[in-house]
Parts: structure tokens; sequence; C-alpha cells
């Protein structure tokens, strides 16, 4: 199976316990790139394996994907994931400017958090290497802000915050394309490219922000993202490369 999401086929389902798991239970069936879309998941999640709000109306998908490169280059694709959605946001409200991109995997709007990405994989470096990019969208209904943790950016909707009600199969036919356009991107020009588009539209790119990764905070300037997608951060320490971490601003 190719990389390449163009063409990529669709499943549609009712409901699901989450997308990403569905992806792993039909990997060995699919015979290209295809997405996974459910109408309510009943156990979404995630980063760290947290809860996340999956009520009908909001996009819950999956793009299912067979990787055959080492396994930082096929986590490079949270980067894709990202630049695509915003391409779809920007593409169905026309509204550039409300959209920003939040180290390591997240999308802004207005300053409240709309997305959220999740990849996971399986049996990387082998003939079944299978990787599920999870991509979560509050279009029509966000949590409570009492409901996410002290300090994180607060959730926001996108009808919410900008009146449109998008539907999630209308936001899959702006978000399949653009996610083509930048693995298509990655596979032929590297991360390079990739990494500069992100970088353009960096949230607090140059502000100061915390980073926390385990038990250990740090503060400092956001200076960038390195060539392998860590975040480089300017402390009274030095300046360290931060491969994971929660941030905060």
């Amino acid at each position: 199976m190719s990389v390449k999401g163009e063409g990529a086929g669709r499943i549609t389902l009712p409901e699901i316990d989450s997308t990403n798991a569905e992806g792993f239970r039909r990997a060995s069936t699919l015979s290209g790139p295809t997405w996974i879309v459910a109408g309510v998941q009943t156990a979404g999640r995630g980063r760290r394996a947290r809860p996340w709000s999956s009520p009908e109306g909001n996009f819950h998908g999956t793009l299912v994907l067979k990787p055959q490169e080492p396994a930082e280059t096929v986590a490079l694709r949270s980067f894709a994931a990202a630049l695509a959605l915003r391409d779809a946001f920007v593409q169905l409200t026309n509204l550039p400017q409300s959209f920003a991109l939040k180290w390591p995997n997240d999308v802004l709007c207005n300053g409240g958090k709309i997305a959220g990405i999740l990849l996971e994989s399986q049996g990387l470096n082998t003939p079944d290497a299978t990787l599920c990019i999870g991509i979560g969208v509050n279009l029509i209904a966000a949590p409570d802000p009492s409901q996410v943790e002290a300090g994180a950016v607060p959730p926001v909707s996108l009808l919410q915050e900008t009146g449109l009600k998008i539907t999630p199969n209308t936001f899959l036919d702006a978000l399949a394309p653009a996610y083509d356009h930048w693995e298509a991107t990655f596979q032929t020009e590297g991360f390079a490219p990739l990494r500069a588009a992100w970088l353009s539209h960096a949230a607090r790119l140059g502000e100061t922000i915390r980073a926390r990764t385990g038990i250990e905070t740090r503060e400092g300037t956001f200076q960038t993202i390195d060539a392998t997608g860590n975040l480089i951060l300017r402390t009274q320490a030095g300046t360290l490369a931060i491969p994971a971490a929660e941030v905060f601003f």
C-alpha cells in the first residue's frame, strides 16, 4: 500500500469506539490509504490517553496509511496533518487570520483549541507497518473549559467562533485533498517545506511559553522547530531541543 492519500478511500460509520482503533482493526484489509469517519465515538481519546469529547456533529476521523520510512520520519506527518487542517479551515471559512498551529499537534481558532491530532502506529519498520492519523475537530460543540487541564488552551468550536455550521462530510471534502497535497510534498521534497509552512502559521513563535515534560516544566522563548520537528526553547540555562512536551501559554 502506498502512503500517498490521493484518492483515499472512505469508510463512514454511525458509531464506533475510536476511529484510530478501528483503523488498526481494518488495516490488513485495506488496499490503500483510507479515511475512517464516525458520527459518534464512544471512547475517543487524545494524547496521553486522555478522553476526547466526541458528540455528533463534530468531526471524528482517522487516515490509515502504510508508511515504510523510519519511525522518526513517520512522526513528522503530524505537521502534514496540522497544515492540512488549517488549509481546510481557511478554505471553508475564508478567515486565514483566525487559525494558528500550536506545537506539537493542535490547531487554534482565535486562540482557542479547535482541533487535535493523534498519531498512533504499529509495526513500523516491518512490511505490516500501519499509521493511524486521528483527527478530532470541534465543528459545532466544544468541551466546557472546566473539563480541561488548568492552564491549557480553552476549547472552542467552529460554530461558536465563526457562526458557520459545517458538516463532517463537508469538512472531510476539504481536509482529504489538503492532506494529499502535504503528503505529496513530504514525499517528494522532505520535511523542509512543511517546516517552513508550519512556522509561518505557528502560535506564539518568538514569545514566552512553558513546556512540560513529565514532571519538569521549562519556561523560555519559543525560537523555532528544528529539522526533526523538535521544539527549540531558549531558556536562562541555554537553548533546549524538546522532542515531546505539553505546551502552555
